[in-house]
């Protein structure tokens, strides 16, 4: 009963949070882990490196999801 549990609470995860597109996924962790590594090394703000991810991220997947409607 606890098995089934932890496997349906881990497939919840693992959809909420990779979806319909991996790469989309791997490009926030990588994004957000950046910002983490930036912002313990220089002395500025670089919550920029988040919305550089979001504006190359989102017409990519976009883009991605048209083609492959077609």
């Amino acid at each position: 009963m606890i098995i089934r549990r932890l496997k349906a609470f881990a497939a919840f995860w693992y959809d909420f949070i990779v979806g319909d597109d991996w790469r989309v996924a791997a490009g926030v962790v990588a994004a957000l882990t950046l910002t983490y590594l930036l912002a313990h090394r220089v002395s500025t703000a670089v919550w920029w490196v988040v919305l550089v991810a979001l504006v190359v991220l989102l017409p990519v997947s976009i883009w991605r999801a048209v083609r492959s409607s077609r």
